[in-house]
């Protein structure tokens, strides 16, 4: 269970424990100890490689298979990186924290005053004139910040009461250093560019591949035309462009660019839950050159209403930039007859129960906004005719948890969202970029948390 402690205010999540309750085991086939008739490696992965493909069929056994018969099966199991979510200390530096702290004693704001007395360094104070979206974020955050004050201080001292979270004195291992993060060296949005200049092998409408028991191939090709679901109860090995990515059991995926969404809606199955993590244009990703951004007119433009089936739930997520916020609740939404009923917060802490920002930084906040909402057509209808009956989304709830240090890896809110949608939905993340036992994972960079150096190998087992 990813829920450590839930209250009426929010739930407190474990990210790392509900990763590595996934059940990454990958099944290998070992030759017995006294088979000498072969050269070559004693082990062969339950994995899929890129070797040659037939036209026909688009895929091609390992070379070795043939002889599996007499090999030995053991698992290997893989945990998260730990490290991944050692979060120590807060991320901005105490002087800076300080100087925080004394400017926000200098401010001296009026009722519909557009400037503020700020003092920088050892300069003298100086007007700092502030356009309307930041007067605009400023009373938004006014609004919420008593919400986000009490509700995650409720969740942090039981964080801290089951020692789950530690006190910083208690924590001396040296953790606090710098981690050595994994390359990404293998750059999945530009294979989905390079595919979309490839012929397809398959004029027909392909069909989602099923991967089996059995090892098989597929290309680069064959990932971005068609939907790959993993329907085994262990995890396969990916090798794409020579880098090796985990699949976890019973997931499915489609690793492709806004422009071919098309095998998702191919897949003739509609969602009842779709969460959605687009990539909002902003000014530092911008500058680091991370990821490509979208408009909100391309976001307005996804098929949203294709995929959500009647009563869909549609979780948005949003920066802190309220024009983004505005453009889903008055804009995008309408657009989808999707009905916002609900805004929930993710709170980013510190290991010891520290916000990971000043909770008033006038820059980054320590928290994001998720935006709810449901399918308005046929919405009572469907859920009548079914008798399925769904509790009504809580507004204003926050979700507490240690960020993992790689960049926009969110949360997950499988758990949280269980009890507000149909037994046995459908569950459908769009801009994903890692997968989830049970849902359907789209984006252009959908593998990349699933890189193996992400994770740890454990000892085999029989």
């Amino acid at each position: 269970m990813s829920v450590v402690h839930c209250l009426p205010h929010g739930w407190f999540l474990d990210h790392l424990s509900f990763i590595n309750k996934v059940n990454y085991q990958l099944r290998q086939h070992q030759e017995p100890f006294c088979s000498r008739n072969k050269a070559t490696s004693s082990v062969y992965q339950d994995s899929l490689q890129l070797h040659p493909v037939s036209p026909a069929t688009g895929f091609a056994p390992v070379p070795g298979s043939e002889d599996r018969g007499n090999c030995e099966m053991i698992t290997q199991k893989y945990v998260f990186r730990s490290e991944l979510f050692s979060v120590t200390k807060p991320y901005i530096t105490s002087a800076v924290l300080s100087e925080c702290q004394q400017s926000n004693k200098n401010e001296h704001l009026v009722t519909g005053d557009k400037q503020v007395s700020v003092s920088v360094g050892k300069k003298r104070k100086r007007c700092i004139a502030f356009n309307q979206g930041e007067l605009d974020a400023m009373e938004y955050h006014t609004k919420i910040r008593e919400l986000i004050l009490d509700g995650s201080s409720q969740l942090i001292q039981e964080g801290l009461k089951s020692g789950f979270l530690y006190p910083l004195v208690e924590k001396q291992d040296g953790s606090g250093g710098c981690i050595a993060l994994p390359l990404d060296a293998c750059n999945l949005s530009e294979l989905c560019e390079m595919a979309k200049h490839l012929p397809s092998l398959n004029e027909m409408e392909p069909q989602p591949l099923q991967l089996t028991e059995d090892d098989m191939s597929i290309t680069e090709l064959d990932l971005s035309s068609q939907v790959i679901e993993n329907n085994c109860s262990f995890s396969k090995m990916i090798t794409l462009m020579g880098q090796k990515y985990l699949l976890p059991p019973n997931s499915s995926f489609l690793l492709s660019d806004i422009s071919c969404m098309q095998p998702l809606l191919n897949c003739s199955k509609t969602f009842d839950v779709i969460v959605i993590d687009p990539p909002w244009e902003n000014k530092s990703v911008k500058r680091s050159n991370r990821y490509s951004c979208l408009s909100p007119q391309q976001i307005k433009r996804m098929p949203i209403p294709k995929l959500a089936a009647p009563g869909c739930l549609v979780v948005t997520w949003v920066t802190n930039r309220q024009k983004h916020l505005c453009f889903v609740k008055e804009e995008l939404y309408p657009s989808w007859s999707v009905e916002v009923i609900a805004e929930w917060y993710w709170v980013k802490i510190t290991n010891s129960g520290e916000f990971v920002f000043p909770l008033d930084s006038p820059h980054k906040k320590p928290y994001e906004c998720l935006v709810l909402g449901r399918v308005r057509e046929k919405n009572a209808l469907a859920l009548r005719s079914t008798g399925v009956k769904v509790p009504p989304v809580p507004d204003q709830r926050l979700i507490v948890s240690v960020p993992c240090v790689l960049h926009s890896h969110k949360p997950p809110l499988a758990e949280v969202l269980k009890d507000y949608i149909k037994p046995g939905g459908e569950c459908l993340e769009l801009f994903a970029r890692n997968l989830l036992p049970g849902w359907m994972s789209w984006g252009n960079e959908v593998l990349k948390f699933q890189h193996v150096d992400y994770f740890i190998a454990l000892e085999s087992g029989h």
